[in-house]
């Protein structure tokens, strides 16, 4: 039997103008440390506006397992308001009772779509993520470009990035290396 949840609600949610937390749009973009030649470093921030969670087989089965649909607001270098991002997660160990998000460590893999814009260019690109989080609830993710999947202005964008997002973190900051086809 499948049980949908929101999950991680307080950790990691969108900024709204009471909060104040992350409201900046300003993105440095600087030469990439990537290894890729011609790589543009841009980043900013995110946080989400709706996490729901279904549980995959049985709430007791351990590993457990599920499923996250995600919608993301970024800005900065990449502005993209409503991002949709699908997770698979496999809960490795976690304690029993209510509040079993706190002290649970595991994995997850994600597809998340971005609609907007990258430093200026309109477009849509693809990001493929794997990630991990820890006992203290603090989530680390690297993502890639989906070979073949920009659009319009990021036809042929190539790339990956990454973050770190610690519990209780309402806005998590993100970088993003880069290359684009040269006009020609």
């Amino acid at each position: 039997m499948s049980e949908t949840r929101t999950v991680r609600a307080e950790a990691v949610t969108a900024p709204t103008a009471e909060s104040g937390a992350g409201t900046s749009t300003a993105s440095a973009t600087e030469p990439a440390s990537a290894t890729e030649p011609g790589a543009v470093r841009t980043g900013g921030r995110f946080g989400y506006a709706d996490w729901r969670e279904t549980v995959l087989g049985s709430e007791e089965a351990r590993p457990r397992m599920a499923h996250a649909s995600v919608v993301n607001s970024f800005r900065g270098g990449i502005v993209a308001p409503d991002t949709t991002c699908e997770y698979s997660i496999v809960y490795v160990d976690e304690p029993t009772g209510d509040d079993r998000v706190a002290g649970a460590t595991g994995t997850f893999t994600g597809m998340q779509r971005f609609v907007g814009q990258l430093d200026g260019r309109e477009g849509s690109f693809v990001v493929e993520e794997r990630g991990g989080f820890d006992a203290e609830s603090t989530v680390s993710c690297r993502f890639e470009v989906v070979s073949g999947s920009g659009t319009g202005a990021l036809t042929g964008l190539r790339g990956t990035g990454e973050f770190v997002a610690r519990h209780g973190e309402r806005s998590i900051a993100y970088t993003f290396d880069y290359t684009l086809p040269t006009a020609g």
